[in-house]
Order: structure tokens, then C-alpha cells, then sequence
């Protein structure tokens, strides 16, 4: 089958390029640090699971830094998020408090979805982050709902919606997408791929593994990206939000690779060695740290600073997490649609 630049499927072919950093310099930084923030959040999440303070599934987002930060820094305050399992990174982005997803993480009354939640199901209606969704592909129809509730209010609000390469074989992805472009729906999928659903890659649960290209069917202007550079994903994201605005929907696939298995439990032993280790070599962080040096943006010294600014977010969020007391087994019932019978 022929594809269109195969490279964005292979790193090998990647090179580190120069680009305009139109940005300003604390922008630039803000992008930085956030991408430092997610790798060293997710560091730590790793360990407490590993010593059993975290529990339940846990997917993680190490190598997705540049995908994550490049399609959600560019979001306004008024536009909202739906989001799927691995979305740790998501919120963090998004601005909500590191402290508050730790907790959630350790399953406390502080934590985002006060201890309801966890890792899959962190929500932030603040930030009109509406949340991870555990079912795969599942949460699409919802984003579909959010970017109609947008265009009936007649707002210029924008629905971002992210998900998995996998979600793209389930039947709730297709009649989603259909009816965003049918109704020309304020939402940008982004599609972010990773080339393994658990397990399987992307050719072996798609017919055309060039997912993007699905954007013409439903209507909707479709594009890919090199997902391990932040100002290419950002670059392209910012346009798809200006169509957005005008009632163009898009779709997006970015192509990533996560550096962990599918959850913490997952060894990843079906990944060859060598492939693993040249998606590392493109790691998002050192080629957007390689961009801002060569732009005299920051130099090492700064960087060391950015990381010690970070480590004491991180360590500050165990401790809230830690200090954060359990939910309370009387408020079980809370938050139901219905009231419980007076017998359960």
C-alpha cells in the first residue's frame, strides 16, 4: 500500500529541525517546563505505584510530552478537553493543580474526582477538562456532544478531543467523527498515536494505517504530525483551532511513541529493543531543549533550574497527596443521579 511520508511512522528519518520560535521567551519556558513537569510527574507516579501507594490501572504518558503540550498550550480558557485513559499529562497541561492529581492518584478526598476517580478518571470542571474516560473510544461521543452544545449556544468555543490510535477500530470513533463533520461541529480530534493499541500495532487494526486520511470521509480537513515536536504539533493545532472557530472540525493524527508499556504492569516485551531505543534517541524533551539552546532561549544552567523548580512541584504533590485524608465510606452515595433507596 502507498503511504505519504512514511518517515512520520519511523524515526530513523526524523531530523532535528530548525525553526522560527515566533513565541515569546516566558511562553517558550512555560512550554519547557510543562514538558519537564509531565516526564518528572510521571517518574513519580511510577514509583509510588511500584510501592504500592497508587492503585488500580495506571497508563502513563512518558514520550507523549511534545504531543500533549503542543495541542493543549495553544487552548483558551472558554475551550474545553475530553480526554481518554492516559491523561495524566492532559490535566497537567490544562492547568490543573499538581497537588490535586496526586491525591487523586492515591485515591484521596483531595484529589480531583475526590478519590472517585483515579487515574483514568481524572475531571476538572474548572478548566472545563471534562475528563479521562476508561471505555476505549468511548469518551468520542461525548466530545461530539460538548461541540454541539457549543455550536447550539452559538459560542466560539472549541471542543479539543484526544484519543488513542486504538479507539480508531471502534464503532463509536467512526459515528462520532461522522457526525462532527455532518454538523460541522467545533472539534479537533487529535488522534494521538502511538503506533500500539496495548499491544497491536496500528497496521494490524487498520486497514489504512494513515489514520489522518480518515478526515476527508467525514468532511473534515485531516493532517498529520511528527507528534515528538512540540511546535509542529502546536504549529498545526493552532490552525485547527482557528477552522474550529468557524465551524470547520479537524482531525488530527499525531505520531508518538510512549517509552512504557501500555500501564505500569505492562513490560512492553512485544516492542524489538532497537526500536524502542531509536523512538528514545527522538526524545520530545532534549529536541525542544536542542531548539530553545540553538535560539539562545535557555541555556543549561537555566535548564538546571527549570528541573529544580520542577522536582519541588513533584515532591510537594506526594506530600499533599500523602497528607490528604481518605474519602469518606458516608458520602458513597454522593453524586448519584437518583437517590438511593432508603434500604441500601
Amino acid at each position: 500500500m502507498k503511504q505519504t511520508e512514511p518517515s512520520l511512522l519511523h524515526p530513523a528519518t526524523r531530523r532535528n529541525r530548525r525553526v522560527k520560535l515566533r513565541q515569546s521567551r516566558e511562553e517558550l519556558c512555560d512550554m519547557f517546563f510543562m514538558m519537564v513537569l509531565i516526564r518528572r510527574f510521571e517518574d513519580k507516579t511510577y514509583e509510588m505505584y511500584t510501592r504500592a501507594r497508587i492503585g488500580g490501572y495506571c497508563h502513563m504518558n512518558h514520550g507523549e510530552e511534545a504531543t500533549i503540550v503542543g495541542c493543549i498550550q495553544p487552548l483558551r480558557a472558554q475551550d474545553w478537553i475530553v480526554s481518554y485513559y492516559r491523561e495524566h499529562g492532559h490535566a497537567l497541561a490544562r492547568g490543573s493543580e499538581p497537588n490535586r492529581i496526586m491525591a487523586e492518584l492515591f485515591g484521596r478526598r483531595d484529589g480531583l474526582s475526590h478519590g472517585r476517580g483515579g487515574s483514568m478518571h481524572l475531571f476538572d470542571a474548572d478548566r472545563r477538562f471534562m475528563g479521562g474516560y476508561g471505555i476505549v473510544g468511548g469518551h468520542m461521543p461525548l466530545a461530539l456532544g460538548v461541540g454541539w452544545a457549543c455550536k447550539y449556544r452559538e459560542t466560539d468555543e472549541v471542543t479539543l478531543c484526544l484519543t488513542g490510535e486504538g479507539a480508531m477500530a471502534n464503532g463509536a470513533s467512526h459515528e462520532a467523527l461522522n457526525m462532527i463533520g455532518l454538523y460541522k461541529l467545533p472539534v479537533v480530534t487529535v488522534i494521538v498515536n502511538n503506533l500500539y493499541g496495548m499491544g497491536t500495532t496500528v497496521e494490524k487494526s487498520a486497514a489504512n494505517p494513515e489514520l489522518w486520511k480518515r478526515g476527508e470521509m467525514y468532511g473534515m480537513h485531516g493532517v498529520h504530525v511528527d507528534g515528538m515536536d512540540v511546535m509542529a504539533v502546536r504549529a498545526v493545532t493552532e490552525q485547527a483551532l482557528q477552522r474550529a472557530q468557524k465551524g470547520e472540525p479537524s482531525l488530527i493524527e499525531a505520531i508518538t511513541y510512549r517509552f512504557r508499556g501500555h500501564s505500569v504492569a505492562d513490560p512492553a516485551r512485544y516492542r524489538p529493543t532497537d526500536e524502542v531505543q531509536e523512538w528514545r534517541d527522538q526524545d520530545p524533551i532534549e529536541r525542544f531543549y536542542h531548539q530553545l539552546s540553538e535560539a539562545g532561549i535557555i541555556d543549561a544552567e537555566e535548564r538546571l533550574a527549570i528541573e529544580g523548580r520542577v522536582d519541588g512541584v513533584v515532591e510537594e504533590a506526594v506530600e499533599f497527596a500523602e497528607s490528604s485524608p481518605e474519602p469518606d465510606p458516608a458520602g458513597l452515595l454522593d453524586s448519584l443521579y437518583v437517590d438511593a433507596p432508603a434500604n441500601v
